[in-house]
């Protein structure tokens, strides 16, 4: 266990952008209401998984909806309390834990508010190690564990519970209210136990994130390049280097879709890619040729001082470096692959570890 405070905030929500791969939501808003939050009641716990009781509740809490909503409907900050109170009322029993559903973005610092509201611990751990467009793409439906009950609020004061038949109906029901409600609103999902979340979670993403954040914000003041110190301590692969030539972008249901198109610079004069996202990156390619396909991490960074960009954000003629990071060994496996892979969203190509695809990259730290 340690305590979190308005600084690790600040670490957190820049390396849950990176971790969100363009999605997630651009985690302004949910910082401001974690330090709020922080300043009123005190400090959150970090836990790890391991100091669960096998019998503890614990429930992710998170933002549910289209990124791009979120620059003009923003979050009360209420609706996530009503959501975590709903589940509760609904158990008929305290909740001992939460933690975020997914490490990218918005949803990466969101639960921090409610950790700190309850005075209960945050678990480091997450169901995705990323962000991924819809509900049931967590680690926790390969371990046959429920999405329901899901509890919904929005700011207006509307709240749901739901039952599904699976985890797939929980993304089709809860996202059509959704869309009803504005395009976005918070939910509480996966209730688990402590030996479920031990199981089934991606575990460390917190202080992982928090890490990635430190790389880009401490580098300068040690004299390092952020951009480089992020390529380091990720592991990750620079797949491109270009500058945003045109940006295809709209809402469709709950989802940003669209198609980011990158010219070539310096080392990659002459060549283009093309980014394909459905919230977050799916699908990177150079010249017409995958290098890199979900459910492996695209992340794209501003080249001037290494801030990740979301798809919501992009601009064109933003100087930008493309990067590739390896998913979660759970997403690796044929049923990860099944569930957050190429096919999944319809793409024809097949998955092929980002490792494989960039073999001759030289930068691969």
């Amino acid at each position: 266990m340690r305590k979190i405070n308005n600084k690790d905030i600040e670490y957190i929500a820049m390396g849950s952008t990176v971790l969100g791969t363009g999605g997630g939501g651009d985690p302004y808003i949910g910082k401001l209401l974690a330090k709020e939050a922080i300043n009123k009641y005190g400090e959150v716990d970090l836990i790890h998984a391991d100091e669960l009781n096998d019998g503890a509740l614990i429930v992710p809490i998170a933002a549910f909806g289209a990124p791009m909503i979120l620059v003009e409907k923003l979050f009360s900050g209420d609706e996530f309390l009503k959501a975590f109170e709903m589940m509760e009322n609904y158990l008929g029993r305290k909740i001992d834990a939460v933690m975020p559903a997914e490490a990218g973005g918005l949803n990466g610092v969101i639960p921090f508010s409610i950790a700190a509201q309850k005075q209960i611990p945050l678990v480091d751990a997450d169901g995705m190690g990323r962000a991924f467009p819809r509900l049931e793409m967590v680690t926790f439906t390969l371990h046959n564990i429920p999405v329901s009950p899901i509890t919904q609020a929005d700011e207006k004061g509307n709240k749901n519970v739901y039952h599904t038949i699976d985890n797939t109906w929980g993304e089709t029901l809860v996202g059509a209210t959704a869309i009803q409600m504005g395009g976005s609103c918070a939910i509480g999902c996966y209730p688990m136990s402590g030996k479920q979340v031990k199981k089934a979670a991606v575990h460390g993403i917190v202080s992982y994130a928090q890490t990635l954040g430190e790389a880009i914000l401490n580098a300068k003041a040690v004299n390092q390049n952020p951009l480089d110190s992020l390529i380091k301590k990720a592991s990750a692969i620079k797949l491109f280097t270009g500058k945003v030539s045109n940006i295809k972008i709209k809402t469709e249901g709950r989802w940003n879709k669209g198609l980011c198109e990158i010219m070539g610079l310096e080392d990659d004069q002459g060549s283009q890619m093309e980014l394909d996202f459905q919230n977050e990156f799916l699908m990177a390619k150079k010249d017409g040729k995958p290098v890199a396909i979900t459910p492996d991490l695209i992340v794209l960074i501003d080249a001037e001082n290494a801030q990740p960009i979301t798809a919501e954000t992009i601009q064109y003629g933003t100087r930008v470096v493309v990067l590739g990071m390896k998913a979660d060994r759970q997403w690796r496996t044929p049923q990860g692959i099944e569930l957050g892979g190429p096919q999944k969203f319809g793409y024809q190509e097949k998955y092929i570890p980002v490792e494989e695809l960039n073999k001759k990259a030289q930068n691969v730290l």
